[in-house]
């Protein structure tokens, strides 16, 4: 089974699960050298595919079986006539077990085999000289490579993962291949989707390599792809449904100075089908509020006393976008963490929550970018992205809520430990009050009472796949934009009628 574009499988799994599912295959009677060469194939096939044209190939060799691979692969270029370059950059002797065998083959097929001596490299590159099991920071002369190979500007194919991308966690392991296509093998692994990889992955092909479906099935899912066949189900509405039985939002937020951030929640929240939603923000804000959507019961809030009236009938909150950490958004979200309801909490509501100013509420969304994060964990940004999914589950754990870690393969962790990820997105969602508009969404989704972890999930996957669509063209993207692409979206894969 080989897929040149999604969707792929929805399973992804670590390196060692990886490793452990090969292993488990061979002992099953299907040998370790008959694997690598379908992988072999797999590559070349790919490398025909994507460069129709291309005649000449150099191949980057370590010393294990991604080496392997590209022995294989050199081997089966020369066969079809291409002018093929192996430079080896892992010692030739230090080869073992099926890595050996694939080398002799390509001896035996008079593939020109070089030690690495920094030579000019020319064609198509293949990277196939780290692979997987790489624990710590990448050193020479593998760096030196890695940089030549960068600043080149050839192709580059990378076989089963770019070389100095950490296969669990999504890191550069101090520096990286840029590849223009990552063919993989046998499972996904997560550190494809998240943290660096979107820069280093390139076109992504992966074949299973025939793998028994039975055997493979016997592997925990260690995180889950969101795609359209496996999205939450939102139920469709009778017809006989009224406002009432779709909940009632009540957005917190909008002090001086801010007041788009709430408005943003607010409408989302609106657009993706609450039944009725109210807005508690700063009396400033109402007149812009009336204006932008009268639909809404816009509230001017100067106290926690006048909020406690409006949390009452509340179904679902969601709390923070625009609320400052100045008195007036402290005293609103002390009156938010004392209601028992489901809640979302986003932007300066958790900085609230990181300095301690305030206890988190069970029945919890919390949606941090990285930053936010850092500052709920205790610990650096950079720590923060060098481990993203741990990271999820940490903040999961901590504070017994779901979590959504956002940015580049967005995370939606339980406290149980799911993981569930998002790998759509793009660049022109770097710009401000896309956070507001999800936290809405997901507000939006509880109160149509799907459970919290399934609204996250649904919601971040509409949001990651809006911004796909709307940054198709190109800079420039506003928040907003956002809104009415997650409705069409939301009917196009759950339609309101059945």
């Amino acid at each position: 089974m080989l897929h040149t574009k999604p969707p792929f499988p929805d399973a992804l799994y670590s390196a060692a699960q990886v490793r452990d599912l090969d292993a488990r295959l061979i002992a099953a009677g299907t040998p370790g050298f008959e694997l690598m060469q379908r992988a072999a194939h797999a590559a070349w096939r790919a490398i025909r595919r994507h460069w129709p044209d291309g005649q000449r190939l150099t191949v980057l060799a370590g010393h294990g079986n991604n080496a392997g691979d590209g022995y294989l692969i050199a081997a089966l270029a020369q066969r079809a006539g291409w002018q093929v370059t192996v430079l080896a950059v892992g010692d030739c002797s230090a080869l073992t077990g099926d890595a050996e065998t694939a080398y002799k083959e390509a001896l035996d097929d008079k593939v020109d085999i070089q030690p690495w001596n920094q030579q000019p490299l020319s064609g198509i590159v293949v990277d196939a000289f780290l692979g997987t099991g790489l624990k710590g920071d990448v050193r020479d002369p593998y760096a030196s490579v890695i940089n030549i190979v960068n600043d080149s500007s050839l192709p580059v194919i990378a076989v089963d993962i770019p070389s100095g991308l950490c296969a669990d966690t999504g890191r550069t392991l101090g520096v990286a291949i840029r590849a223009d296509l990552t063919v993989t093998f046998i499972g996904l692994k997560i550190g494809l989707f998240t943290g660096d990889a979107a820069d280093l992955v390139g076109e992504l092909v992966f074949d299973d390599l025939q793998a028994d479906p039975a055997i493979v099935e016997q592997t925990p899912i260690s995180v889950t792809r969101l795609d359209t066949f496996n999205l939450p189900k939102l139920e469709p509405r009778p017809r006989t449904a009224h406002k009432g039985m779709f909940g009632r939002v009540l957005v917190i937020g909008g002090d001086l100075g801010f007041g788009g951030a709430a408005l943003l929640s607010t409408e989302s929240t609106l657009r993706t089908g609450a039944g009725m939603v109210t807005l508690a923000t700063r009396p400033e804000h109402i007149a812009a509020a009336l204006t932008r959507f009268p639909e809404v019961m816009s509230a001017g809030i100067s106290s926690s006393n006048q909020l406690m009236a409006l949390i009452e009938p509340a179904t679902v909150l969601v709390v923070g976008p625009g609320m400052g950490q100045h008195s007036w958004g402290r005293s609103l979200l002390s009156a938010a963490a004392n209601a028992e309801r489901p809640q979302v909490w986003d932007a300066d509501a958790l900085n609230q929550l990181a300095a301690g100013l305030v206890q988190l509420p069970k029945d919890c969304v919390i949606t941090p970018h990285p930053g936010e994060a850092a500052r709920l964990l205790g610990i650096s940004t950079k720590e923060v992205q060098a481990d993203r999914p741990a990271a999820a589950r940490a903040l999961a754990k901590k504070f017994d809520a779901v979590c959504v870690l956002k940015g580049s393969g967005s995370l939606i962790a339980t406290p149980a430990g799911e993981l569930a990820l998002a790998n759509h997105g793009h660049p022109a969602m770097a710009t401000g009050g896309l956070g507001d508009v999800l936290s809405g969404v997901i507000g939006a989704l509880l109160a149509q009472k799907m459970p919290a972890f399934d609204a996250a999930c649904l919601a971040v996957w509409l949001h990651a796949l809006a911004g796909e669509k709307c940054g198709a063209s190109g800079r420039g993207m506003a928040a907003a934009d956002l809104i009415p692409v997650i409705r069409t979206l939301l009917e196009e894969q759950q339609p309101c009628l059945s």
